[in-house]
């Protein structure tokens, strides 16, 4: 496959993109319908991930236990490919460079091996032992038998994922009765719990109006609902991790799970109320956390007139809030 490359680079780097991408055509990943960049980008993000410099006999795979971050495979590919991708574009690296090649089995990340939250930021990427076996064969004699064992092989390797990942998923049941499923990961055992228990002790008979999937921001959605109380768009960034409304109190629960990052910050706060201007119901800004040591990381940061809950002790409530407290002792 030929396409159009960007940048100055080598004829060793340029020779490296155009053979991955006709491995990839060859095991069946769609390329059809690509620019010509997101191409390129997918390329180097697969070869990073080997940590392939000059040829495919250098390619690393998970089985040196060896894992790199999405910044680390901005980092590669900026040193050795002539690129000069900004070191805040981690996520498109995880959301359209990789996705595709982690699909298809040829990149594994950690959280397919060992459980951790899909959007935990540690988690790191590396080649399936196998295509990089396949690698090291390409343009070889060697390269028909390899690739019909590879494909084989990787179908069963996709099955085995797809099952692990059923398997781990969480089911989780709203108050209204319903279920919903999340994906595997500790953010989302602590989304279950905030559903499970803390509604159910505080909540004054709260429904669940939203709820984000680290996999699928919009899981579920109650959209009228939402609009009668002139709640933000759904659309918006600043949406929390869970909506809830107490129809008897007549209050509307904004809870963020932190389990890697952002807790109900001032800046946080600020930027939810400007969006909440219309909105009706008294507001209850919410931090959850799995563990004292979890909300230990992050106490700094979290604002004052907000409550924070923990799993762990899910009977009680921190209240960083002043004087309405202190009422009770008149």
């Amino acid at each position: 496959m030929k396409i159009e490359l960007t940048g100055k680079k080598t004829k060793e780097i340029r020779k490296l993109i155009f053979s991955i991408l006709d491995i990839l055509a060859q095991i069946g990943v769609p390329l059809s319908g690509k620019t010509d960049r997101r191409l390129e980008r997918m390329a180097e993000a697969c070869l990073a991930v080997g940590k392939i410099q000059t040829t495919f006999s250098e390619a690393t795979s998970s089985d040196s236990g060896i894992f790199s971050k999405t910044r680390d495979l901005i980092s590669f590919m900026n040193q050795h490919y002539g690129e000069n991708i900004s070191s805040g574009s981690y996520d498109d690296i995880r959301r359209k460079d990789l996705v595709l090649l982690v699909e298809a089995g040829i990149v594994l990340n950690s959280s397919s091996i060992d459980k951790q939250a899909t959007n935990n930021p540690m988690r790191g990427y590396a080649l399936s032992p196998h295509f990089v076996q396949l690698l090291k064969v390409y343009d070889t004699s060697s390269w028909e038998k390899e690739l019909k064992s590879f494909q084989l092989e990787n179908r069963k390797l996709q099955d085995e994922l797809a099952q692990k990942k059923n398997l781990e998923r969480i089911p989780v049941t709203l108050p209204s009765g319903k279920k919903v499923i999340l994906s595997p990961g500790e953010h989302n055992e602590l989304q279950k719990s905030i559903i499970e228990s803390f509604l159910p002790i505080f909540g004054f008979g709260a429904q669940v109006l939203y709820v984000g999937d680290t996999a699928d921001k919009f899981l579920f959605r109650a959209e009228e609902e939402l609009k009668q109380f002139g709640v933000f768009a759904l659309e918006h960034e600043e949406l929390p991790d869970i909506v809830a409304y107490s129809t008897n109190k007549k209050l509307l629960f904004l809870i963020e799970a932190v389990h890697s990052a952002g807790p109900m910050s001032e800046i946080r706060i600020r930027k939810l109320k400007r969006q909440l201007k219309e909105c009706h119901a008294n507001t209850v800004f919410i931090t959850a956390f799995l563990t004292k040591k979890d909300f230990k990381k992050w106490v700094m940061d979290i604002a004052w007139e907000t409550e924070v809950w923990i799993a762990e002790n899910p009977e009680h409530l921190i209240h960083f809030n002043g004087y309405k407290f202190l009422e009770i002792h008149q």
